[in-house]
């Protein structure tokens, strides 16, 4: 049993040496990472960003598509499928958001085109990271006819 005891105790001897010699580690560890972890948290961020502002703009081509697809007097009515685009961006200045319609036909449309497009802007500028990005969405919606065919 001695020999046992003797044996546990130089076991124990060496895991404190070995604890001693490795003082500020994980600090060491921590200081080489930390720039990388930044790096990835900013690009968590923007990637958030994008697809926060990619959903607000393909609603509101798709507001502005409802709008205009009510009848072919709405589906003409280029500044009400514009406004109404707009009134889903409220997180957004009007400025920064471009709103186009086309139809097929300007007395009788079948359809109406709305395009919105916003020029993104990244959080920080890294090399290799592209800074801008334009995001554009653009919905296509039937016009409901004055009277339905038979």
């Amino acid at each position: 049993m001695i020999v046992a005891a003797t044996h546990g105790c130089r076991s124990t001897r060496s895991a404190r040496a070995r604890q001693k010699r490795r003082h500020g580690v994980a600090a060491v560890e921590l200081a080489v990472l930390l720039p990388l972890l930044g790096f990835l948290f900013v690009i968590a961020l923007d990637y958030s960003r994008i697809f926060y502002f990619t959903m607000v703009v393909t609603n509101c081509a798709r507001s502005g598509a409802i709008y205009g697809s009510q009848n072919p007097t709405t589906a003409n009515d280029t500044s009400g499928i514009s406004s109404n685009a707009l009134m889903d961006a409220a997180d957004m200045a009007p400025s920064s958001l471009t709103v186009t319609s086309a139809t097929d036909n300007s007395t009788n449309p079948t359809y109406v085109d709305v395009t919105v497009s916003y020029t993104f802007n990244t959080i920080t500028n890294y090399p290799g990271v592209p800074s801008t990005t334009n995001i554009a969405r653009t919905v296509r919606m039937l016009v409901t006819p004055w009277t339905p065919n038979n």
